[in-house]
């Protein structure tokens, strides 16, 4: 039940990534056509995912890709897959593997990257940074138009 819920919000966020993507003209004018493959690619591996667990397994008789599936994944790691054991699985499946792997192959060279760029810096900064409105005093002759003063001068 947790994980249709998880499932129901992750559908969500994808809908409002790509509204925002689509819809956002300053958005849209930055992405390229790998971020739409970036996009596409992740909502067929949530889809593919989502669908043999709540479609089928939920509500029919499902496939247990325990043994199949997983001893598969598993042996990629180990340099020696078990290529019958996915081949045995169901089309969904396959699908939903093959995609996953493609969102690695185009995840450096999409927007996805930035998911690797976490800003912890972000946690210790002030919350609001005020600056006056006042008319700043014009810049000190010398200095080239910088605010700060030269070593020396008194302020």
């Amino acid at each position: 039940a947790a994980g249709t819920v998880a499932a129901v919000l992750v559908i969500g966020g994808v809908v409002i990534l790509a509204g925002r993507r689509l819809l956002v003209p300053r958005v849209r004018a930055t992405t390229n056509a790998v971020d739409y493959v970036a996009l596409v690619l992740l909502l067929i591996v949530i889809l593919t995912g989502i669908i043999p667990t709540i479609g089928v397994n939920l509500l029919g008789h499902g496939y247990n890709y325990r043994a199949s599936v997983a001893p598969w994944f598993r042996g990629l790691f180990s340099f020696q897959p078990d290529t019958a054991a996915i081949a045995g699985a169901p089309l969904l499946y396959q699908v939903h593997a093959t995609a996953a792997w493609l969102i690695w192959a185009v995840w450096p060279f999409s927007r996805l990257v930035h998911a690797w760029s976490v800003p912890l810096w972000y946690l210790w900064r002030p919350f609001i940074v005020y600056r006056s409105r006042r008319a700043s005093p014009p810049a000190e002759p010398g200095t080239s138009g910088r605010r700060w003063r030269r070593i020396g001068v008194p302020y």
